[in-house]
């Protein structure tokens, strides 16, 4: 049983394994994304802090999912397309993913649980955004129409 962020098995967007303590020590934004919403923009927002934030030991890690309206319902060759081409994404992304549900990802049902103040609720909607600090512990979870430049500030203090 997982009891820490970085013990969940989690998968690329190319469907090989990855291992989330490789981030330990680092400052992690989770995002639910999706290519066909209107939230999608928000991509540019993300790959700007992972670029600010990167050097400083801050990653952005984003699970595709096609749960709200089916909106991503592409491919893993497609939704990696669509990210580099559109937005310039070089944070990683991993396997298309359920954020809620009977079929969450362990890691989703995790980071609601873990959240504070939020209790477990699901998630609303594309776009939400967990914090994670370099301890592996949730900060803040923030809505999805929370524009990523919104969080800088909270970035810069969970970096020290």
């Amino acid at each position: 049983m997982a009891t820490s962020f970085y013990d969940f098995p989690v998968q690329k967007l190319d469907g090989s394994k990855a291992d989330l303590h490789d981030y330990a020590g680092k400052v992690a934004l989770v995002v639910n994304t999706a290519s066909q919403c209107g939230l999608t923009p928000q991509y540019e927002g993300l790959e700007a802090l992972y670029e600010k934030y990167g050097p400083k030991g801050f990653v952005v890690l984003g699970f595709p999912s096609n749960q709200f309206g089916a909106q991503e319902p592409g491919s893993a060759e497609q939704i990696q397309s669509f990210c580099s081409s559109n937005y310039k994404v070089t944070f990683p992304l991993f396997a298309k993913t359920d954020v809620n549900g009977p079929n969450a990802h362990p890691l989703y049902t995790w980071l609601k649980e873990h959240a504070p103040g939020e209790g477990a609720e699901d998630i609303g909607w594309n776009f939400a955004k967990f914090l994670v600090g370099k301890d592996g512990k949730v900060i803040a979870r923030y809505a999805p129409t929370t524009v990523p430049s919104a969080i800088g500030g909270a970035i810069e203090e969970a970096l020290g």
